[in-house]
């Protein structure tokens, strides 16, 4: 009978050393398995890039992008962006913020009359810009209609130079959280920054001075106004600037990319189809990461700007997204 207890108590002994080898082996396990995956890729090491307002059609892409970019530095890096909605917000607590051409329409030195034909015009025209089934071409004329129609409304409002930066202080225009260190950050390693906008350009100006600085690595190619000695506004200056020519017909006079015909790696930011066309004049181009603001109408248009643009960002007021990126550049 002793004989038997003792077997009795090594077979009791083997079994739970057994099942406290299969307990750590299962709790190593549970924990490998809750434990975070190593990042390794760029892509996923920028916390940035993990937010549920960034959507990226081809990570894999997007990350030999990034990479080039970074092993080149900031020797090679030019950045091009559109002004209004993109570097300036879209909106603010719900409502919405102003753009170059609306910091004028309600302004409170224009007629009521004024305001009125301009809202007609926002109406009726600013859906067909978003449009998600409309072709480039087909809104073309439209826009030229809009924006030629506006000028004339706002010359016929007899503004004068001073009285833009009233205007630009009275209204709700506004950066994205992060512009200020963006433009600071690309001044100081001498990186430069073309705007390129079918807003205003003298009020585009006077909202970066209001809420940031002009710096001397920046050019803007915008619609400027044009004021006699008086200081009276009496029409826009050069060929019409609209959302959809944004390309190298609007610099055709210009040697700005030519003097920077070393810089052929760029980022270009916008919110619409029409900003992707920013570019087309620089020459040699090697790499372009593409960041596309898609303010609203969001579920219309989010398919096309995945197609278009290599990182999409939805409903984001801030430059988290393209600052993390140039961090790791300059």
């Amino acid at each position: 009978m002793a004989r038997t207890s003792s077997w009795t108590s090594t077979a009791v002994v083997v079994t739970g050393a057994a099942c406290a080898l299969a307990g750590a082996a299962l709790a190593a396990y549970l924990l490998s398995a809750r434990r975070p995956k190593k990042r390794t890729k760029i892509i996923e090491m920028m916390d940035e890039l993990q937010k549920e307002s960034v959507h990226i059609k081809d990570p894999e892409h997007v990350e030999k992008i990034l990479c080039q970019l970074i092993e080149d530095g900031k020797g090679k890096l030019q950045i091009i962006s559109d002004f209004d909605m993109t570097l300036s917000r879209f909106s603010i607590n719900g409502k919405r913020c102003a753009t170059c051409h609306n910091v004028l329409e309600n302004s409170s030195l224009v007629p009521e009359s004024k305001k009125q034909t301009l809202d007609e015009l926002r109406d009726t025209y600013y859906p067909i810009e978003i449009n998600a089934k409309m072709t480039i071409e087909e809104k073309i004329p439209f826009m030229m209609e809009w924006w030629t129609k506006a000028q004339s409304t706002i010359v016929a409002c007899n503004f004068r130079r001073e009285d833009l930066t009233r205007a630009v202080r009275e209204s709700n225009a506004m950066l994205r959280e992060g512009c200020d260190w963006q433009f600071h950050a690309l001044h100081e390693h001498n990186v430069p920054m073309l705007i390129f906008s079918a807003g205003i350009g003298d009020v585009l100006e006077e909202i970066i001075k209001q809420h940031s600085q002009m710096y001397a690595n920046m050019r803007v190619v915008s619609n400027y106004m044009d004021f006699n000695h008086d200081g009276m506004l009496v029409g826009f200056k050069g060929d019409l600037v609209h959302t959809y020519n944004k390309n190298e017909g609007a610099l055709r006079n210009s040697d700005y990319f030519t003097t920077l015909k070393e810089r052929r790696n760029i980022i270009l930011m916008g919110d619409s189809m029409g900003d992707l066309r920013m570019a087309d004049g620089v020459p040699d181009m090697q790499h372009v990461l593409k960041i596309g603001f898609l303010n609203d109408n969001i579920e219309d248009r989010l398919e096309k700007y995945m197609d278009a643009y290599d990182i999409v960002l939805v409903s984001d007021s801030t430059m988290d997204v393209p600052n993390a990126i140039l961090k790791k550049i300059l």
